[in-house]
């Protein structure tokens, strides 16, 4: 658990600790209790006795904790430290403990409810990150940078194309996730084989009477072996996490010292390094990267959880208990870790037209082929392109200036470029300001999504 605590939240490793989790196994079984005498299958006062008692802090949770490998799951431990409990203050109540329902309803009700509240912290500091990068894109107007393509300079995007680009797939995950929240979060009671066998004609006023107690939406269905809709919102923060690890990466990349057009706020990542005290490692991206790492192989792992035997598993529902909650905390740990490097980001964009400048107008060789090839065919045209990147590449000389030369010289025709379409092809502003109207519309709609989120908190 040591390096585990790098990959993950404070917040995130509250909702998943042993104490929480045992405390909604608990409120879980209070709420059983409740609901069962509402509908009239036990007495009020046991049902009382037993709620009273269903307070983790009653009990050794290291012991429970313990004692889980032995039973098969937490849940037999947890509920025959319960029912004892119950039976020291009221004998008769201790035989109405968990009644009716499974090992399973237990474990799979109560993560319902640890992820519900997990699923709180990351809608809230995902839309917080979402919300800087769209200030940061409305900033930045017409900003020139290069745009890079298998490692390798390419042509001239804008910064606000760059920053639409990492916070498009994140709002979608912010809106994804919620969804997929509202159908995947859902009560879990079915008994020992998924019929609700023990409740009788009650079942169904049970599964209602549960359902409010816990605000829980009810399922069409037990699902202890469908978990497809469950999977379903572990493959969502999957694909977030994939997200934030391309942003936290491409942030990396222009933090290089060779690069300097993008970096953590002031005094994070200063004294990162022992030895190297010059050096300013981009933490945050670090830890976002390093949190996201495992992410494919929790999916995988969730994944292969999904062939239970007949009406209820064995082995596959407590090894994807571990993938689960692994999933959640690297996912919040990233969203938290890049909300520290974007909350005052250091943006050079003198570096970022340097570095296209720097490339003596190469970035603009596809633009003068589309230009030439029509009016000089396309042989023509590409033996010429050739040469002149060549000649760049030997230190001769701008592009722009060697086309100038060559339109001087004749070895161009006088009509084959215009001074004007010259001018133009090498016009950074206007180029960035072209690649800015890609995504200008989209901002105003990305504004407007934040907004809803933000109207309406996640469930």
């Amino acid at each position: 658990m040591l390096f585990e605590a790098f990959l993950s939240s404070t917040a995130m490793e509250s909702v998943f600790s042993p104490t929480a989790v045992v405390q909604s196994m608990m409120d879980v079984e209070a709420a059983l209790a409740r609901a069962a005498a509402r509908v009239g299958l036990i007495p009020a006062p046991a049902a009382q006795a037993i709620a009273s008692l269903c307070r983790a802090e009653l009990y050794d949770v290291p012991a429970l904790i313990a004692a889980g490998p032995q039973s098969g799951n937490l849940a037999q431990p947890v509920v025959q430290r319960l029912r004892e409990t119950v039976a020291l203050f009221d004998p008769a109540a201790a035989a109405y403990v968990h009644r009716g329902a499974s090992a399973q309803d237990l474990i799979d009700t109560a993560m319902v409810l640890r992820s519900r509240e997990a699923l709180r912290l990351i809608d809230d500091d995902l839309q917080q990150l979402c919300g800087r990068l769209l200030d940061l894109a409305e900033a930045h107007a017409a900003v020139p940078m290069l745009g890079r393509t298998m490692m390798q300079p390419a042509q001239v995007i804008s910064l606000r194309f760059k920053l639409m680009n990492w916070l498009m797939p994140l709002l979608r995950s912010a809106e994804r996730l919620r969804e997929q929240g509202r159908d995947s979060l859902l009560l879990q009671l079915g008994g020992a084989v998924g019929t609700l066998d023990a409740m009788g004609d009650r079942a169904d006023d049970m599964l209602a009477a549960v359902a409010a107690e816990l605000s829980l939406p009810r399922p069409d269905m037990c699902w202890h072996t469908q978990r497809d809709r469950w999977l379903r919102l572990g493959l969502e923060v999957g694909l977030l996490c994939g997200n934030l690890g391309k942003l936290a990466q491409d942030f990396a990349l222009m933090a290089q010292a060779e690069v300097d057009e993008l970096n953590e706020p002031p005094g994070e990542g200063l004294v990162a390094c022992l030895s190297m005290p010059h050096k300013k490692n981009p933490v945050a991206a670090l830890q976002a990267m390093a949190a996201v790492q495992r992410a494919p192989q929790r999916v995988a792992g969730l994944m292969g959880c999904m062939t239970p035997e007949h009406e209820r598993g064995l082995g596959q529902h407590q090894a994807e208990l571990a993938e689960w909650s692994g999933l959640m905390r690297g996912a919040h740990a990233a969203v938290q870790a890049l909300n520290r490097a974007l909350a005052q980001p250091v943006i050079r964009v003198d570096r970022m037209r340097a570095h296209v400048l720097e490339r003596q107008g190469l970035v603009a060789s596809e633009r003068l082929e589309h230009l030439l090839m029509p009016r000089l065919g396309r042989q023509r045209t590409g033996a010429m392109i050739r040469d002149l990147i060549h000649r760049v590449r030997q230190g001769e000389g701008s592009l722009p200036q060697l086309l100038r030369t060559a339109l001087d010289v004749g070895e161009l025709p006088p009509n084959s470029i215009s001074q004007s379409e010259l001018e133009a092809m090498f016009d950074l502003d206007a180029i960035a300001a072209q690649a800015d109207r890609r995504v200008d519309p989209l901002m105003a709609e990305a504004r407007q999504r934040l907004d809803s989120l933000a109207a309406q908190p996640c469930a």
